[in-house]
């Protein structure tokens, strides 16, 4: 899947396939079966993943619920998002720090009392500040979920096998969360997105019982990064969302946090995003590819689960259902990819696969009110598909071009970017559907074909097959 399983994956050339970099240190100690491990890691990052796209198709019924206008709707969405890209940028090394399973474990509990709270907010207000946590929480889940699949596994191929079934959880997850909060909606009430966290959290801690515990590290923490960023992120998104004159002040804050986080890292000794990976034209053209990606897919499913609720009066079951082609079908898109790009190189299946999606994006200018419904859910997939094509070996090109030794933090810094380009997505379209839907819906289909056009013309600078 292109948003989820790809997270925190890099390519293992002794397995050929999907394995974590995040802790290149495997304990000695293991745990007499590595199943258990496993099946944690699989529900835990199912868990995360699901709540990236369960909680679009009930937006609409969140804002009636809490009295919540566009702006409300679209901090529901990046409150989690932010967070979540902020703190990836160093949970991997926290993880490293307190151990796997015990970061793990903590993520998990934190985030089920935090969707708790979601689900019984009496206000917006507080409903974001659990959100929030939410976001925390499954930074610390997500890497410290693939460590502990390094650590069950010493042999390279069969943790290429475990990962994949790892990635196979997230693709899932995703390809159900829109059916699944469209359903819990209509039935129960937008509060079930969140109470359904709850027991598949808990059912998530069950196997870690029997996960041996993880050795503790020295990982060095970058708390000024991490604060400078976090204020950064947050900031700028304000402005995108809220715009009016307190739009400039947020901006101007903005720039101040970047610019002290640039100075920040390049005078740490361990930096939690070391500035000359952009040096190297591989990894800027698969930081800003993936971004690019980012904004059609999570602007996309933003844009149109209001289209479909607001304007064809759809319910959040049928909503959900609209987007089932267009998610059920990228776990096996990425598998193409990944066969294309072994057999002519990454170069080709990126630049095909954003220039899918931009004819895909074009295509979906002609979806209105008046078209069939048949139509309007085929359309939605050949976006989707062809950034679901075009992410795998991207992320997998950026691996190869690090250090073997950086590729941890490489994957962190893509990923966290990706969720932030996600979240701005979100920020200004939504910001977009406030003035006019009937606007907005052309208007970021048409910056998001803009932004992968030019992604996909800096990808042909890519290396080219090997000989």
């Amino acid at each position: 899947m292109a948003f989820g399983p790809l997270l925190y994956g890099s390519v293992d050339h002794e397995a050929g396939g999907m394995s974590s970099t995040l802790l290149t240190e495997t304990p000695a100690s293991r745990p007499v079966s590595p199943r258990p491990a496993l099946v944690a890691a699989m529900l835990g990052f199912a868990l995360l993943t699901l709540d990236t796209s369960v909680v679009n198709v009930a937006l609409p019924a969140i804002g009636a619920g809490l009295g919540a206008g566009m702006s409300g709707l679209a901090w529901v969405v990046d409150a989690y998002t932010l967070v979540l890209a902020a703190v990836l940028l160093s949970s991997g090394a926290l993880a490293d720090r307190v151990g796997a399973s015990r970061a793990y474990g903590a993520g998990v509990a934190v985030f089920v009392l935090a969707s708790a709270a979601c689900g019984l907010a009496p206000g917006l207000p507080a409903l974001l500040a659990a959100r929030a946590v939410q976001g925390a929480a499954a930074a610390v889940m997500l890497p410290a979920s693939l460590a502990l699949v390094r650590e069950a596994y010493g042999d390279p191929r069969r943790r290429a096998r475990a990962v994949s079934l790892w990635a196979a959880g997230g693709t899932v997850a995703v390809a159900l969360g829109p059916v699944v909060g469209g359903a819990l909606t209509t039935v129960w009430s937008w509060r079930g997105v969140f109470f359904v966290n709850l027991p598949l959290g808990l059912l998530a801690l069950v196997p870690l019982t029997r996960v041996a515990r993880s050795s503790r590290g020295t990982a060095p923490l970058d708390l000024p990064g991490q604060l400078t960023a976090m204020t950064a992120l947050g900031a700028l998104t304000f402005a995108a969302v809220e715009g009016g004159t307190e739009a400039w002040w947020a901006l101007g804050l903005a720039g101040g946090s970047f610019a002290a986080f640039l100075v920040v890292e390049s005078r740490r000794r361990h930096p939690m995003v070391p500035l000359g990976l952009f040096r190297n034209t591989t990894v800027a053209v698969a930081v800003a590819a993936g971004s690019a990606n980012s904004v059609a897919f999570y602007g996309t499913l933003f844009v149109f689960s209001l289209f479909f609720q607001q304007v064809l009066g759809l319910s959040a079951l049928a909503a959900g259902l609209m987007f089932l082609p267009m998610t059920g079908l990228l776990a096996g898109v990425n598998i193409l990819s990944a066969r294309v790009a072994a057999r002519y190189g990454a170069r080709l299946p990126i630049v095909l696969g954003q220039v899918v999606a931009v004819a895909g994006l074009l295509g979906l200018l002609t979806v209105d009110a008046e078209s069939s419904r048949v139509a309007q859910a085929l359309l939605l997939v050949p976006p989707a598909l062809g950034v679901g094509f075009s992410l795998p070996p991207l992320i997998a090109s950026m691996m190869e071009a690090v250090p073997a030794e950086r590729a941890g933090t490489a994957a962190g810094l893509l990923n966290a970017v990706r969720q932030t380009a996600g979240a701005l997505a979100v920020a200004v379209f939504g910001s977009l559907a406030a003035r006019s839907m009937e606007t907005a819906l052309p208007a970021s289909l048409l910056i998001s074909a803009g932004l992968l056009t030019l992604t996909a013309l800096a990808s042909l600078r890519l290396p080219g097959p090997r000989a």
